[in-house]
């Protein structure tokens, strides 16, 4: 499902399941970059297709646009360290593997400030993320391994199969972070709750203790 946006540069969380693809489009200024979290399984191949509109003032529509305008595509992994760090054109495709489970961030922004053509104006960037075994070009492997329609669809099985284990093992992967967290979130608690009880017993004791001083003192006792 789609979540919230955060700040400048704007953060777009998207949940595109490893089991299929979804195409979007948005909207950004000469300055702005867009970025995506995309949870993928370690050793998952992911493809990017992108292509750009220039907003023309004049006919108020969004149209193809120039070739001199590029977009730069960044991808970090979960550890924050770089996977992809490419200048493209105004349109294209990136392509990446994952050696890392969890959640990578994908950020596109334009070259737009060295064009006064864009200047001041948007561009719409449609998107479309595919994930594991759909980011393979079957009809390709199809031709170049000399595969009948049988033995390709006994392919197409077999890398779902793989994708499916990788799917589980990153699932297991997660629910023991999640557990890890939680246990250490209990022990935190619990050493939180002990650490109130001393103090509420060591405060009661010096109540008790002034209390005696001040009687005594009035020579109450």
């Amino acid at each position: 499902g789609w979540r919230r946006a955060m700040g400048r540069p704007a953060l777009l969380l998207l949940a595109l399941c490893a089991a299929g693809a979804r195409g979007l489009y948005f909207h950004i200024g000469e300055t702005e970059k867009r970025c995506f979290i995309e949870e993928i399984p370690d050793e998952t191949m992911v493809i990017g297709n992108y292509r750009t509109q220039m907003w023309d003032k004049q006919k108020e529509v969004f149209l193809p646009s120039t070739p001199g305008l590029g977009m730069h595509v960044e991808v970090k992994d979960p550890e924050g360290k770089v996977v992809l760090s490419r200048q493209y054109g105004s349109e294209g495709r990136f392509t990446f593997t994952s050696h890392t489970p969890g959640d990578h961030q994908i950020c596109l922004h334009s070259n737009s400030t060295r064009m006064a053509l864009f200047a001041g104006g948007r561009l719409r960037v449609h998107l479309d993320i595919q994930v594991g075994e759909h980011a393979n070009n079957y009809p390709e492997i199809a031709a170049r391994d000399k595969l009948t329609e049988l033995q390709l669809r006994a392919r197409q099985l077999l890398d779902q199969v793989e994708q499916i284990q990788k799917e589980q093992d990153y699932q297991r992967y997660r629910e023991e972070r999640f557990r890890l967290t939680s246990e250490s979130t209990n022990q935190r608690v619990l050493w939180w709750s002990i650490a109130q009880t001393v103090i509420l017993i060591l405060t009661g004791i010096w109540q008790m203790r002034h209390l005696k001083s001040f009687f005594e003192a009035k020579k109450l006792v």
